[in-house]
């Protein structure tokens, strides 16, 4: 315990899964969370129930003038952010029209998803370098998924958009470092998480229970993850225990990546 003490973080899609967690676990360790979203209702209700040391603010990640209000209240209210986790992001099945796939995808939906995906990440890490440089210390944490890595399919847009996060990642390290700004940035990829973002593809009763079952087959380690095991390796990368760190990819996916996969095929 204790080990983000006198940290201020802020937390993108933290009303659920793995933001509420991350925000949950950061809070627990000592840290001063803002929590955002756009989903205002839950978002409050997680800074209610966490208490002190928390704040809510609404955020659209995608809209540049969201980020400018946001960071202009840290500015004036608490003058410096130590710990950004770029969370929030949509697979586009449930927002967008569609389709996905690299044939007859819509460009509307295309765009859409690499709005809030990478359009999102880039401009939280813009407005976290300005203000984190300033007392030459940061750690950016952004969250990719193995889909960056690997293809989809079925999913063309959200993997394009996670690839252009892993790279943009790696770019945000070196630039803070040739800079000297004392700035960390690294990326993690989680894979078969059970999150509300599997629900659409994983529908309800039997037929969830069934492709819930099918995945754990194809998860090394045997089950699917939890938004807490992804909390657990951001804490890490977020905290002083990783400041020799910058650049990674930390996989977080039961080891699918080291040679399996994991995917429901969408049409069953």
């Amino acid at each position: 315990m204790g080990r983000l003490v006198n940290k201020l973080a802020l937390i993108t899609g933290a009303a659920r899964g793995i933001g509420k967690a991350t925000a949950e676990l950061f809070h627990q360790e000592g840290a001063m969370v803002i929590l955002t979203d756009i989903n205002d209702v839950d978002g409050e209700a997680a800074a209610k129930q966490l208490g002190e040391r928390s704040e809510y603010c609404h955020l659209d990640v995608g809209k540049e003038d969201d980020w400018k209000a946001v960071f202009r209240m840290l500015g004036e209210k608490y003058g410096r952010l130590d710990i950004l986790v770029n969370n929030a992001g949509i697979t586009g099945y449930v927002l967008t029209k569609g389709p996905h796939d690299p044939e007859y995808f819509d460009l509307e939906s295309w765009r859409h998803v690499h709005t809030i995906n990478s359009d999102g990440v880039a401009l939280g890490c813009k407005y976290a370098i300005q203000i984190m440089k300033k007392h030459c210390y940061g750690s950016i944490v952004n969250i990719s998924s193995r889909a960056g890595i690997v293809g989809m399919p079925l999913a063309a847009a959200y993997a394009s958009s996670k690839a252009a996060v892993r790279n943009h990642t790696k770019t945000v390290a070196l630039y803070c470092a040739r800079n000297q700004y004392g700035i960390r940035c690294n990326s993690i990829h989680p894979g078969a998480i059970l999150t509300q973002m599997w629900d659409c593809m994983l529908g309800e009763g039997e037929r969830r229970e069934r492709l819930v079952r099918k995945m754990c087959d194809q998860v090394p380690l045997g089950r699917m993850g939890t938004p807490l095991d992804v909390a657990n390796a951001v804490l890490y990368l977020a905290s002083d225990e990783a400041e020799y760190i910058t650049g990674i990819e930390l996989n977080v996916d039961g080891g699918i990546l080291a040679g399996s996969a994991a995917a429901p095929s969408g049409d069953e």
